[in-house]
């Protein structure tokens, strides 16, 4: 069967143009087997997979990823594959062509970083924690409330923080690529916390597709994008001293100012990916300025939030297509009574929908929601939750209104047109 399921998986795809690779394994025991009892079947399973791949193309290279990079190895002494794939192990890449001369490196699954969007505990930055300590030791719930903090400084223990993937990385240019475990949140297979948490947490972007911290830091390195982007928030207690870390590119530096007083004018140094200031708190305003030979290229503000007043709908899109499958993202974010987002506003939001449409989904991005994701009502994380709109087929409006109670509701509408219409509407 394994033969007939490879030809098959490879004669539906091999037509698809974002196919660059094939694989023909993860993480698999044969990796290891035991030579001195003769046990070296993984290598001969290597070529016959590799075989099959080759005789319906020959266009892309094959790989296997790989969690053992030894050189006992079974598969990557097979010498069968095109790419040797390596999980994870970041503090080896660097000797790859001292391990495996002659040989191309990809990436298959790096990092695994662990981050709740938009919580922060109140240690420093450059605290590195692994959590769970092993990966087959149960983890507790230091932080109370089954969070992660959003510093990049948590990862699992066979993994690593993005800063110390992206520097190994960059520091490896025989390095063809690295793929990230992972780009979103996903269900299942919760880390580091066991029930109640029902998803992962490492996720660039959660389960909602709001972006953590960390989204920025992949743009600053990897984008010509100018980006500048700081955090945490502004909302501490008097007495705190808090790291504010800052990612930017197209800049030769960064000056943070609390309530319009410059507290210095930090620089990337050697390998740096980040800059950093320890500010103790005062409420108000903390602003960063980039600047490139001395000239402005992006400012960014955090303010100090008082009590969540009001609700704020805005949609990705306003008009969508009436064909019963296109959808509007509608972003909804709790502000307190000057419009400033609401870090740690967790309140019930009510949705009522009316119109052309109906509610396709609400999320939160929380990994340990166990609300619906197909129903009318979502509590917030962290000031922020998504309600997502379908149209019902018919040309018309769908108005959304959302409301929590204390809070100001907000109504917005979408229209929804046919495509006929539409084309007329471009034209």
């Amino acid at each position: 069967m394994h033969k007939k399921d490879l030809e098959d998986f490879i004669k539906r795809d091999r037509n698809h143009p974002s196919v660059f690779i094939w694989s023909v394994g993860n993480e698999i025991g044969e990796q290891w087997g035991d030579e001195k009892k003769g046990d070296t079947s993984g290598r001969d399973i290597s070529k016959e997979l590799v075989s099959i791949v080759k005789s319906l193309d020959t266009t892309r290279p094959v790989t296997t990823a790989n969690n053992e990079v030894n050189k006992w190895n079974n598969l990557i002494q097979s010498g069968a594959f095109d790419l040797i794939g390596y999980n994870y192990n970041h503090d080896k890449w660097y000797r790859f062509r001292d391990d495996w001369p002659g040989k191309k490196l990809i990436v298959t699954e790096s990092t695994s970083a662990l981050e709740t969007r938009g919580h922060y505990d109140p240690v420093p930055f450059d605290t590195i924690r692994r959590w769970p300590k092993r990966w087959d030791l149960a983890f507790e719930n230091p932080n109370g409330g089954f969070t992660v903090s959003a510093y990049d400084h948590v990862s699992a223990p066979w993994g690593s923080t993005h800063e110390e993937s992206i520097k190994a990385l960059l520091k490896s240019d025989h390095v063809s690529g690295m793929y990230i475990w992972t780009g979103f949140d996903y269900l299942g297979e919760p880390t580091p916390y066991s029930w109640p948490a029902r998803s992962s947490y490492f996720g660039i972007i959660d389960l909602a597709g709001f972006p953590k911290d960390v989204y920025y830091l992949y743009q600053s390195i990897f984008t010509a994008k100018p980006v500048l982007h700081i955090y945490p928030h502004w909302n501490w207690k008097r007495g705190d001293t808090v790291d504010i870390v800052g990612y930017y590119n197209n800049a030769d530096e960064v000056e943070l100012y609390l309530n319009a007083v410059s507290i210095g004018v930090q620089k990337k140094k050697d390998d740096d990916l980040h800059v950093k200031w320890r500010v103790p708190f005062i409420p108000g305003t903390l602003k960063a300025v980039s600047r490139k030979n001395g000239k402005p290229v992006l400012t960014k503000q955090i303010t100090t939030a008082s009590a969540p007043s009001k609700i704020i709908l805005t949609p990705d899109r306003n008009l969508i297509n009436a064909d019963g499958k296109d959808l509007s993202f509608v972003k909804l974010t709790i502000v307190d009574k000057n419009g400033v987002m609401v870090p740690d506003a967790n309140n019930l939001v009510q949705f009522t929908v009316t119109g052309a449409g109906f509610i396709a989904g609400v999320d939160s991005g929380s990994p340990i929601s166990h609300e619906s994701l197909k129903g009318t009502s979502h509590t917030a994380l962290n000031g922020l939750a998504l309600c997502i709109l379908q149209s019902n087929g018919k040309a018309g409006n769908i108005k959304l209104t959302a409301e929590a109670v204390g809070l100001s509701s907000s109504t917005i509408t979408i229209n929804t047109i046919t495509n006929e219409k539409k084309k007329g509407l471009e034209k």
